[in-house]
């Protein structure tokens, strides 16, 4: 059994919330999507198969789409455990939701199979130069994200996101 199978299986909700984000961004951009695999015992541990999008833009969406909506949804879950105004007397609860909302976040980065799904669709030659410009950094970025994860970034993001992001968000707020 591999280390990356083993985080894997642990952050399972993480990998489900990745891929129903790219399935999210495919249908808000109106892109049809062939074939959804929310979590499997393998490597990917999941995968969203879809058409071709017509341009850079919305290549970039679909494979940014899981850094927004994971870095939204693990703080919004861990927040019911993490804010005093909202804490839950039972700690079982707030340790579910902590896990949970980690495990989400930490599957915030986009995967290298985003990256190079994007690199493919910013070179395929339907794109201007331009936004080839403009999404090179974007897969840079992502590459970066990558070998960081051997160093356990996206640990550190997910537990930065569901530990010290909504009392960040509370405090601005003003609660």
């Amino acid at each position: 059994m591999s280390v990356g199978f083993i985080f894997s299986l642990l952050t399972f909700p993480g990998v489900m919330v990745h891929e129903l984000a790219h399935v999210l961004f495919c249908w808000l951009l109106g892109i049809r999507v062939v074939k959804v695999c929310l979590f499997r015992f393998g490597n990917p541990a999941g995968y969203v198969l879809h058409e071709e999008p017509a341009n850079a833009l919305q290549h970039m969406l679909i494979s940014f789409g899981p850094f927004t909506v994971n870095t939204v949804l693990g703080a919004a879950v861990a927040a019911s455990a993490t804010v005093p105004l909202l804490h839950f007397t039972d700690p079982r609860i707030s340790n579910l939701l902590i896990w949970l909302g980690v495990s989400i976040a930490m599957h915030a980065f986009p995967s290298t199979g985003d990256a190079a799904s994007l690199w493919h669709g910013i070179w395929s030659g339907r794109g201007c130069c331009l936004w080839r410009l403009i999404a090179l950094p974007f897969v840079v970025l992502i590459y970066i994200g990558a070998l960081g994860s051997v160093f356990l970034l996206n640990t550190a993001y997910g537990i930065f996101v569901a530990l010290y992001l909504p009392r960040m968000v509370m405090h601005w707020v003003g609660w």
